[in-house]
């Protein structure tokens, strides 16, 4: 057992675990976010890669209106503000949002709990313990 087990946030105020935790939990469904962001990335190219083969498929059936239409206007689209495409979106989340967050949430461990992760969590285990055995 290691010494965050022996003595998870003993010298912390509740609140000041419960802030820790939301922090963390904060952290963690921005983690979920970012998952979220990477498949809309990887859909909206998968997207993109069937509409380039409908433009040509278009195309070789007569139908260059239509294939003019997806190689001039979607194509070279992005997917917000038209210039940006889900890449960029993706990349300034993990380097703007997702850093800073994080950042703040490494500051309050350790100004608060000397860097320790999971706190809440750890205290939790050890009443569970407790409870089951006794001693």
């Amino acid at each position: 057992m290691d010494s965050d087990d022996e003595r998870p946030g003993d010298d912390l105020t509740e609140r000041e675990v419960e802030a820790l935790h939301e922090v963390e939990l904060g952290v963690e469904w921005l983690r979920r976010a970012h998952g979220k962001l990477v498949a809309f990335h990887h859909n909206t190219g998968h997207a993109m890669e069937h509409l380039e083969s409908a433009e040509a498929l278009l195309r070789e059936s007569g139908h260059t209106d239509l294939a003019d239409e997806i190689r001039d206007s979607h194509l070279p689209r992005g997917v917000v503000d038209e210039d940006r495409w889900s890449y960029d979106v993706l990349a300034s989340f993990e380097r703007d949002f997702m850093a800073d967050v994080s950042g703040v949430a490494d500051r309050a461990r350790g100004d608060l709990a000397d860097g320790r992760h999971h706190v809440a969590e750890r205290r939790q285990k050890r009443e569970w313990k407790h409870d089951a055995d006794p001693e």
